[in-house]
């Protein structure tokens, strides 16, 4: 099967002389579920943001769908981008809008300048959202104002928006990171069943390594920029859990000490 999204030596550096990316190459194929774990500073937002060049790298290939993303400009980009869903810490809404509104937004992207502006939606968008509300439970609060919701509602919106897209890939950058442990375990559930369901490969950067162990079908482990691990959870043993963190694995669990740092320097 050729992969939806490759890395081939990937690196970054930044212009402070953070070296956040250093020859990184994996490949991932459709229906994965890859969470990416390591501490603060190892370049887990970073590589995220690589993919569809969120921001530019220093060196390597990023191929996405068989292209090398990490090279386009203009309109080639723009319709590699469409096929990248992103999930957001803080939900990225419009919260002026209704709850429906924000979840048609995925399908800017496909319309023309006028009707993007306009939001001139096609009947089929409108039922298709409608339906994907349905399906996480928010079909009461479609008309809603996506203010008035709780933190865990305004991220099903989240996911809707990034499934209306129609991708290949979805981008999660610590999707449940604003949440308490309960709507966490809600929104993970939802986020691997309907990227299961359709087939969608997905990366999710996680601080919470329980949650990576729970819903991973396989687990890419950073340290310093680098790929220290990649493979199925049931691998990833105490010894190698304390060389990516530099901390035994019980601290790193809901509640564990490192899950209060900031991810400060990831974020540079």
């Amino acid at each position: 099967m050729e992969p939806i999204l490759k890395f081939d030596r990937v690196s970054k550096h930044y212009p402070n002389g953070v070296h956040a990316l250093k020859e990184i190459s994996f490949e991932l194929t459709e229906g994965e579920f890859v969470s990416v774990i390591g501490p603060s500073g190892s370049g887990k937002s970073t590589l995220l943001r690589a993919v569809n060049r969120l921001i530019p790298i220093s060196g390597g290939t990023v191929w996405l769908d068989g292209q090398p993303v990490s090279r386009q400009r203009g309109k080639k980009l723009r319709e590699q981008r469409r096929k990248v869903g992103m999930i957001f810490q803080n939900y990225n809404l419009v919260y002026s809008l209704s709850v429906v509104q924000n979840v048609l937004h995925g399908r800017l992207g496909y319309m023309g300048g006028i009707k993007g502006i306009f939001g001139l939606y096609s009947e089929a968008d409108k039922r298709d959202a409608l339906d994907l509300l349905k399906e996480l439970g928010l079909e009461e609060f479609s008309y809603n104002r996506a203010a008035d919701l709780s933190g865990g509602q305004k991220q099903r919106v989240g996911i809707a928006r990034a499934v209306m897209q129609n991708p290949k890939l979805l981008l999660c950058d610590e999707p449940i990171a604003s949440l308490d442990p309960s709507s966490a375990k809600t929104i993970m559930g939802l986020l691997h069943d309907m990227a299961q369901k359709r087939n969608i490969a997905c990366i999710v950067n996680l601080h919470q390594l329980d949650v990576a162990l729970t819903y991973s079908t396989r687990i890419i482990g950073l340290s310093q920029g680098e790929i220290v691990f990649d493979g199925p959870p049931a691998q990833l043993d105490d010894a190698m859990i304390e060389k990516i963190y530099g901390t035994a694995r019980e601290n790193l669990m809901i509640g564990g000490t490192a899950n209060d740092e900031k991810d400060t320097a990831d974020c540079a």
